[in-house]
């Protein structure tokens, strides 16, 4: 069904990518895409999904740029650039030994100014948010994959069993054996 150009032109008109130049490129793109879906083309599905991560992406940028300065969280620690390079590089490697040291070495930051500037910004200090980031990954892979839980504590920075069945215990208020069973007794029940 195609849209009048009258309502086409008033629903557009009240779009977040209208005052800029990426409204044009967005709403070709979409209308290529849907083109494309609608003549049965091969490869339509995939394209509308990239095209709706690219659109995903920029409104995320979007959001995250008239967040006002005040503002806390993992949002406003991805608006500030030394924070979102540090959440980067914690998040692509997870497993490696980080101190705030040497992550301040990597975004081109002192260790006292990284520090401030992370607790401030997301309300914690790197290495907890790291210790945090670590059990969630690790809480994932207990439930997505068919992982021992000693690989996956390695996997995920712990040097020792003990070590991370301590830390998970801390974060997930159970021991990581104990939390799988119960989460993945939930997913059966929920199929």
């Amino acid at each position: 069904m195609q849209i009048p150009s009258s309502r086409r032109s008033r629903r557009c008109s009240t779009s977040i990518w209208e005052k800029d130049s990426a409204g044009e490129w967005v709403r070709s793109s979409f209308q290529y895409a849907a083109e494309q879906i609608a003549a049965g083309r091969t490869g339509s599905e995939v394209m509308m999904s990239k095209l709706s991560e690219l659109l995903f992406i920029d409104a995320v940028q979007r959001y995250t740029e008239r967040l006002p300065e005040e503002q806390t969280g993992w949002l406003a620690g991805l608006r500030d650039f030394y924070i979102s390079r540090a959440l980067a590089l914690l998040h692509a490697r997870v497993a490696e030994p980080w101190t705030v040291e040497a992550l301040g070495r990597e975004v081109g930051l002192s260790r006292s100014a990284l520090a401030e500037r992370f607790g401030r910004l997301l309300g914690m200090p790197p290495m907890q948010y790291l210790a945090n980031w670590r059990i969630h990954v690790a809480a994932q892979e207990l439930i997505n994959s068919n992982k021992s839980i000693p690989q996956i504590a390695q996997e995920v920075g712990y040097e020792s069993g003990a070590s991370f069945t301590r830390a998970f215990r801390r974060v997930m208020e159970a021991p990581p054996a104990a939390w799988q069973r119960r989460h993945t007794a939930r997913r059966r029940e929920d199929a």
